[in-house]
């Protein structure tokens, strides 16, 4: 059976939208765009960085990498990304999905999800794509969170976990500390809450 595994930067008031861009997503009137790139978390992350053998995006997510990575030809991250397994849960997408080895999962996300886990061994890792992570933390079928946790507060934004989310109980597993005093946390669900 495989695990989804959430991979995310945050600020520490626990802010998810837009760390890479100014213009990566506006919703809400949010104006703090970008505010993850001046701490270089993502290549500081090093051995906290789970190995990646399959990609769990939400329609948002997905539309926004494959508008953005397959142009980045000089970075290996892209060859990289446009070989690994991307599957795409969405009500609005249809097949076929434009990006190279995308497999569109039609449907409830929880439900498709949950079987996916069941029939594969290739763990699923889940980069942006807030609205998916919450609705897999509700069916519970987020097995680990690795948290980026940048020293700053916005006041303003897009939550990972927000009022009236799922509640659940973790254990901290790994930390580290990088360079530019981002918090890299790695949290298990709890045994009870398998």
């Amino acid at each position: 059976m495989s695990k989804v595994i959430v991979f995310t930067n945050l600020t520490l008031d626990g802010v998810r939208q837009a760390p890479a861009r100014p213009d990566e997503d506006r919703r809400g009137g949010f104006e703090h765009g970008g505010w993850g790139a001046p701490y270089n978390a993502m290549a500081l992350a090093g051995d906290s960085m789970p190995t990646i053998p399959a990609l769990l995006l939400g329609r948002r997510t997905y539309e926004d990498f494959y508008s953005v990575w397959p142009k980045r030809t000089d970075s290996p991250f892209s060859a990289r990304l446009d070989n690994m397994p991307k599957y795409v849960a969405s009500t609005t997408l249809s097949e076929p999905l434009p990006w190279i080895n995308s497999t569109l999962l039609k449907g409830d996300a929880a439900e498709t999800v949950a079987r996916l886990k069941q029939e594969s061994d290739t763990d699923l890792v889940i980069m942006g794509s807030g609205e998916l992570v919450q609705s897999l933390m509700q069916a519970n079928l987020v097995d680990t969170y690795v948290l980026l946790i940048h020293p700053l507060v916005l006041g303003s934004g897009r939550r990972l976990f927000p009022e009236g989310g799922a509640a659940a109980t973790l254990q901290l597993v790994g930390t580290r500390t990088t360079s530019t005093g981002v918090v890299i946390v790695t949290y298990q669900l709890a045994e009870e809450n398998r």
